[in-house]
């Protein structure tokens, strides 16, 4: 690619700002395992409810992200790609700015959903504008830029929640969607969207009639499948990373921010070399595997580090959890890429806050398991049955790599 269209995709409008709202979609996610539990030491909760009061929060907020990435997709095939992108990080702004003034537990949980359902609207709906203004060949390039974006948010947030206080951590949150909003203004909209805006709203193609057809439906389903080991992995076994390390036996007590700073440094490395992978290989499920099966090595290392090992080791596998993790937006781009353009926006905001969302069932899954079969046990079980479902599902779907992304559903 030669470097005058390396630099016009580097700066495309829609790139930058696609960006910088991943950047606060993730710098939130991992904020609030940042500060879980000083935030909940703070009101009051004791640490033998730690686990369960904070899987109710991250459950919540997780049913935001799901509601949100209906709603949200939705209005986006409908008014427009950057419009629901002013909505959405307006509505995470002002429900972040107000985390950083909870006292109550019931207060919190209802902050984080709105906060969740804010958010659910930036990086579908981001990646679907990115996919539609660039060229078929460079698709992925844009998806790359956004995504280490999203993981400098994360390092940002692991950091900012170590220095400053849980409330005002908060806060900087909410300033940084508000500015996000003021720089969203001149962004223009989709000319896809706009060249079939008139047929997509009498062509009315919902997520609800998708669910009604069997083709789509099946692939909707393989789609959101092959998704789950990433937030298997960020959802249980880096949020709760400390109390799995007391488990495993690690001599030092892990710390959570330590924990999730390594893994989202591992996939600030992952999320480009997964795209570098499928521009060479011209395939979106060939860079996926790779990093599925990578995926299923590091979960081994996980929970077969061998007894007594330092905080360091453990360290050194969040990081490589967070390079298996790398493929996200290479996954969000080729989920844009499977459906027409009247339910893109849709599909692409809705799957990856299913995905997301899969942490309620896992994390209750695990509640149920952990009292029979032990921590360790029934988070390595619930593990692999996730790598498994995603390579069956990655084998059925098909390749999207040189799609024309011009066309509708009907």
């Amino acid at each position: 690619m030669d470097k005058i269209t390396f630099r016009k995709i580097i700066f495309n409008k829609a790139v930058i700002i696609s960006s910088l709202g991943y950047f606060v979609d993730v710098f939130d996610l991992v904020l609030f395992g940042i500060v879980r539990v000083s935030s909940l030491h703070s009101l009051g909760v004791q640490d033998s409810e730690m686990i369960q009061v904070g899987i109710q929060l991250l459950n919540w907020q997780m049913a935001g992200l799901l509601l949100g990435g209906l709603v949200w997709g939705y209005l986006a095939d409908r008014i427009g790609r950057t419009k629901v992108l002013y909505g959405s990080i307006f509505i995470y702004s002002i429900a972040n700015l107000a985390n950083g003034f909870v006292t109550t537990i019931p207060v919190y949980t209802i902050l984080r959903f709105i906060s969740g359902f804010g958010l659910a609207g930036e990086l579908g709906v981001a990646v679907t504008l990115v996919s539609e203004q660039l060229p078929i060949t460079k698709r992925s390039i844009g998806s790359a830029i956004i995504g280490i974006f999203g993981f400098l948010g994360a390092i940002c947030a692991a950091l900012l929640g170590s220095f400053i206080s849980w409330n005002n951590s908060y806060i900087v949150g909410g300033i940084l969607g508000l500015l996000l909003l003021v720089a969203r203004i001149k962004v223009n909209e989709s000319e896809l969207f706009l060249h079939y805006k008139k047929k997509i709203q009498k062509n009315n193609v919902s997520i609800f009639s998708t669910i009604l057809n069997l083709k789509r439906l099946s692939k909707f389903v393989l789609c959101i499948l092959v998704g789950v080991p990433i937030w298997y992995i960020s959802g249980l076994l880096i949020y709760f990373s400390s109390e799995f390390a007391k488990e495993l036996g690690i001599l030092t007590p892990v710390l959570n921010s330590k924990a999730i700073f390594w893994s989202y440094l591992g996939s600030m490395i992952g999320d480009p070399l997964a795209s570098l992978f499928s521009q060479i290989l011209q395939s979106r499920k060939k860079g996926i595997f790779i990093f599925i099966i990578l995926s299923a090595l590091f979960i081994s290392s996980y929970f077969f580090i061998p007894k007594q090992s330092s905080d360091l080791l453990f360290y050194f596998i969040c990081f490589l959890l967070g390079i298996a993790n790398g493929y996200w937006t290479l996954f969000v781009t080729m989920i844009s890429e499977q459906f027409g353009t009247n339910i893109r926006a849709t599909i692409t905001t809705s799957i990856p806050n299913l995905v997301r969302g899969i942490v309620i069932p896992l994390t209750l899954v695990f509640l149920s398991l952990k009292d029979k079969f032990g921590q360790l046990n029934s988070a390595l079980a619930i593990g692999f049955i996730c790598i498994f479902l995603a390579l069956i599902s990655l084998a059925n779907l098909s390749e999207t790599f040189n799609k024309n992304l011009d066309y509708i559903e009907t």
